[in-house]
């Protein structure tokens, strides 16, 4: 059973708006939801303002689940969804496209006493299932073969619901409720609690885990690489972690596996009907694009953004 970490909680709240015209339902978009796709939301509104400055924005961040709530509920216009749609929620009207790809990557405090071990012999698949499995010992020397040492690790898992704890579990074969760990709410809940315990083992969506100006990992974190051959060691195939940048040009050559690495995608209760966001999810597909390898993201194959057009349609 997982305990609770009560961590202060700030809610990420963005809200774009420009110099004259009114602010009204049909030109103001409201989006929330997934942590991981938060960031690149921020930056596509920021762009699209500056050609379409009668458009307003209201962004937040909560976990996929509350995004998908507050869309299917009409609360919002569009739900931040960071897994897959459920059939569940297609047929309560949940009408989708995708918009990008990222990852969900393991953490550790970069103060860890085996740091170094573990960055040259990173953990294979199994390993890291038994680190948020509720019934294995936490010492490094349970958890793998590679490891003499019982130095202990302190889990930390999600809270809420959400895609990244979905993506993670899926991974190693589990399902988010089957996740062991000391409950954080968030993204950045997760990366806080780890970087203050020399511990401490995590999971974070990618641009909470690098720095957004460095491109290096974030200050007091540390990556924990994937084993994926599985040979007790991290090849030079494997070691594509320095930068942000770095595992991202990884992701989109494959190199990396999937899940954990995902698509991300903009839900609505039923196809776009309002001009003003049929007009942003194009320009998302479009022009959009452009601003997605910079924000640290994967950008969609062609083909997949010709299909969302299509899906579009003259909507």
């Amino acid at each position: 059973m997982k305990r609770l970490l009560f961590v202060t909680l700030v809610i990420i709240v963005f809200s774009a708006c420009s110099c004259g015209g009114k602010k009204t339902k049909d030109n103001t978009i409201s989006m929330s939801g997934a942590f991981a796709l938060y960031p690149m939301a921020i930056k596509w509104s920021e762009e699209y303002k500056k050609t379409n400055s009668d458009i307003y924005f209201n962004i937040s961040a909560g976990g996929a689940g509350k995004g998908m709530a507050d869309t299917l509920s009409g609360m919002v216009d569009m739900g931040m969804v960071s897994r897959e749609v459920s059939t569940e929620e297609i047929e309560r009207g949940a009408w989708f496209v995708s918009v990008a790809i990222d990852a969900v990557i393991p953490v550790m405090n970069s103060a860890n006493p085996l740091h170094s071990e573990i960055k040259s012999k990173g953990l294979r698949k199994e390993e890291f299932a038994s680190i948020w499995d509720k019934d294995t010992p936490k010492k490094w020397n349970k958890i793998s073969r590679l490891y003499s040492s019982d130095v202990s690790l302190n889990v930390f898992t999600r809270s809420d619901a959400c895609g990244a704890a979905q993506t993670w579990g899926a991974f190693f074969g589990k399902k988010q409720e089957q996740l062991n760990g000391v409950g954080v709410y968030g993204d950045p809940g997760i990366a806080e609690a780890v970087r203050k315990d020399p511990l401490g083992i995590g999971y974070n969506n990618i641009n909470f885990a690098y720095d957004k100006d460095t491109k290096k990992s974030i200050k007091g974190l540390s990556v924990i690489p994937i084993d994926i051959n599985g040979n007790g060691k991290i090849d030079n195939a494997e070691n594509i972690y320095n930068t942000r940048d770095e595992l991202t040009h990884a992701i989109a050559e494959g190199k990396f596996p999937s899940p954990p690495a995902r698509k991300l995608y903009l839900v609505l209760k039923g196809a776009p009907q309002k001009e003003s966001i049929k007009s942003f999810l194009k320009w998302i597909m479009t022009d959009g694009q452009k601003y997605v390898q910079d924000t640290g993201y994967i950008m969609l194959l062609p083909e997949e953004m010709k299909l969302n057009i299509n899906k579009l349609g003259d909507r």
